[in-house]
């Protein structure tokens, strides 16, 4: 059971994200990961002797075994990188869990996707910005993401589940508790139209390296991260940050300039890091969205000049598969990344395509 052997994989000491990907692609799975004899593994790039001794001397199945029962009791569901139900925007990311758990009956695919992240010291400004934010988001296709903490990501969750939008928390330990545990009764409404997710095993504790860990998830999940009161430091910049890394945009309220809460979206205002949003008219124009979107739909190409052939091929990609990534295309095309990029250009300015957040890409008049 392939899965048996991922979840196993992630609990080896010093394996990490990055090199989990890598070993499974060169061994063909990660049941042959676990079984591959040591010296093979000195030949996987990034695959050092400490590494490949912990491989070789794993005593983690047992322990994996473990965790299935737990899945199956309480009716989490496991996701591997590879499964369709997995976040496909995360999947862009070169650092994404090989693995996620996930209780909710919502999609993590959904046709849009925002983080709201801030502060946990949340003022009543924040607070009503963020919910005139998200009364106006109940008119979209959407999912919130955020981190059931304390302050702006409770605000965030509880709204959305108030509005019936689709929210999911991540969070920084196991599903075998809820943290914070005011939170709990808010996470059992999050479940019925979206959800709990994280990338940790059962009786991983809410432990203070876990969380940065966890932002990128949220980052790398969303086409966009608002930020919606911050200090100069904390984990909603860390979030912004890896967001921006991960070439998503950013977006981030304003505060007044001697407001502590406010000074961490100022500076990332003032510094050209995230656009300034006043509220969801703002929103809704930095990334495309609301009526914007809806009449970009109704363009019918009609009279395009003559496509070359590849061309072609990536409006037949879009056409079929619906809007893709530009990694996505990359492989499915088999073009260079040079000329890939060259060719969309060109297919945008003849109005045959759109980039929406996150290098998405939309075949205009379908869907």
């Amino acid at each position: 059971m392939e899965l048996l052997y991922q979840i196993a994989l992630t609990m080896i000491p010093g394996i990490g994200d990055v090199n989990a990907r890598s070993l499974i692609k060169h061994c063909g799975s990660a049941e042959a990961v676990l079984r591959e004899k040591y010296h093979r593994l000195l030949k996987i790039p990034g695959i050092g002797s400490v590494t490949a001794k912990s491989i070789v001397s794993h005593k983690v199945l047992n322990r994996a075994e473990e965790e299935l029962l737990f899945l199956d009791k309480f009716k989490i569901q496991a996701l591997m990188f590879t499964d369709p139900d997995y976040p496909q925007r995360l999947l862009n990311c070169n650092d994404s869990p090989i693995v996620l758990y996930f209780k909710g009956n919502g999609s993590l695919n959904r046709k849009r996707v925002l983080a709201i992240v801030g502060t946990r010291r949340v003022t009543e400004y924040g607070k009503e910005i963020c919910r005139a934010m998200i009364q106006r988001l109940a008119e979209e296709d959407i999912l919130v993401v955020s981190g059931l903490a304390h302050g702006v990501d409770t605000v965030a969750h509880r709204a959305s589940a108030d509005t019936g939008i689709s929210t999911v928390g991540v969070l920084g330990h196991g599903l075998d508790h809820i943290y914070p545990s005011i939170n709990r009764g808010l996470a059992e409404r999050m479940i019925l139209n979206g959800g709990v997710l994280t990338e940790f095993v059962s009786r991983t504790m809410p432990d203070r390296e876990n969380f940065p860990q966890r932002n990128r998830i949220i980052a790398g999940m969303a086409d966009a991260t608002l930020v919606i009161e911050s200090g100069v430091s904390g984990g909603s910049l860390i979030t912004a940050d890896i967001a921006l890394s991960y070439n998503r945009d950013v977006l981030a309220v304003p505060g007044r300039v001697n407001d502590e809460r406010s000074k961490g979206c100022n500076d990332l205002i003032k510094r050209n890091k995230a656009a300034l949003t006043e509220n969801a008219d703002d929103l809704f124009y930095h990334l495309g969205w609301g009526e914007q979107s809806k009449s970009a739909k109704e363009i019918q190409p009609t009279l395009f000049r003559d496509l070359t052939e590849e061309e072609l091929k990536l409006v037949h990609l879009l056409s079929q598969q619906g809007d893709l990534s530009i990694d996505q295309l990359e492989s499915m095309s088999a073009f260079p990344l040079s000329q890939l990029a060259t060719l969309l250009l060109g297919l945008e300015i003849e109005g045959v395509i759109t980039k929406l957040p996150g290098n998405i890409y939309h075949r205009i008049g379908k869907g």
